[in-house]
């Protein structure tokens, strides 16, 4: 008997960061430890970027934005955490939640105990790995051949770049390594495509161990085309980009708008009424939790076909 519903799964995996990484992630809470996040550390702009700079560390914006985005019931640590300083001098601007972070980074053996002792502050079942334990940034490698280093800067060109790398390479934190190889589930995206979604994938480990997994591989796009270079890559182009890296065949399904048009993705397109009816640009949480159980009935009804 194939499996019916995204709950009946033991473990399901999403990769990316930013607020639609943490859209996932708040729609999916209620599978508590089942659930894993491997979130993108690459950012280098905000008040993550002026840590990085200061501290040489990883990028913590995006994992605290996903640890808000798991709290179900918000507290004075919640708020605290969420606290960002105005003013004019040099916390003017800075997050306290990073900066309680890269406190508890430093007071520990490995980045992964800070944001673990954080979960337990603010009762968060999920795990949230760091795609890395080491700093590291995204490299733009244009067409003309020049190579743009830094989110910030990425996102300032014109048109998208020939490929990525990240610089330094650095290693993926194992334990996401072993959640993957784990999963029955794999979602990529939403969210900024070129910074959010690819850089995680950039990570050889991380790349060989969904294109080796038995794990539905699901990437969900964007409601409303990005600003910057990423916004003019199309569905197709994206999708090409994801499996150049995890491998030829490796999406099994595309949740995408209805909007969408892409008749070389019909093999794997799912277009469905995803956004949220006030703030059409946002992924609404019970539509996107639909969407995904309608995908996993589709996969083992099609592989319960074919034998």
């Amino acid at each position: 008997m194939w499996q019916k519903n995204i709950n009946d799964f033991d473990r399901v995996v999403a990769i990316g960061g930013g607020h639609g990484m943490g859209r996932v992630l708040s729609s999916l809470s209620f599978l508590g430890t089942r659930l894993t996040g491997i979130v993108t550390t690459t950012d280098d702009g905000g008040s993550t970027g002026r840590l990085r700079k200061s501290q040489e560390c990883i990028a913590w914006g995006d994992l605290r934005n996903c640890l808000n985005q798991l709290v179900t019931e918000p507290s004075i640590g919640s708020q605290l955490f969420e606290y960002r300083f105005t003013g004019r001098g040099e916390l003017a601007g800075h997050n306290l939640g990073n900066l309680m972070l890269l406190a508890l980074d430093n007071l520990c053996v490995r980045p992964l105990d800070a944001i673990r002792l954080i979960s337990d502050m603010l009762h968060i079942a999920p795990s949230l790995l760091p795609m890395s334990e080491h700093p590291t940034d995204l490299c733009a490698h244009t067409v003309c051949g020049d190579q743009i280093l830094g989110e910030v800067s990425i996102d300032q060109l014109t048109t998208p770049p020939r490929a990525l790398s990240l610089n330094p390479v650095v290693p993926a934190t194992r334990e996401a390594i072993d959640a993957l190889s784990q999963a029955d589930m794999i979602i990529l995206g939403p969210g900024s495509f070129l910074t959010s979604i690819m850089p995680p994938l950039l990570l050889s480990e991380v790349a060989e161990a969904i294109r080796g997994s038995g794990a539905i591989v699901v990437f969900i796009s964007n409601l409303v085309a990005e600003n910057g270079p990423a916004g003019k890559l199309t569905l197709s182009h994206q999708h090409r980009w994801l499996e150049e890296r995890i491998g030829q065949g490796r999406i099994d399904a595309i949740l995408a708008p209805e909007c969408h048009g892409a008749p070389e993705l019909q093999h794997c397109l799912v277009q469905a009424s995803l956004g949220e009816a006030a703030l059409p640009h946002r992924h609404d949480r019970l539509k996107l939790r639909q969407a995904l159980d309608a995908v996993i009935l589709s996969w083992y009804a099609e592989r319960d076909k074919a034998g």
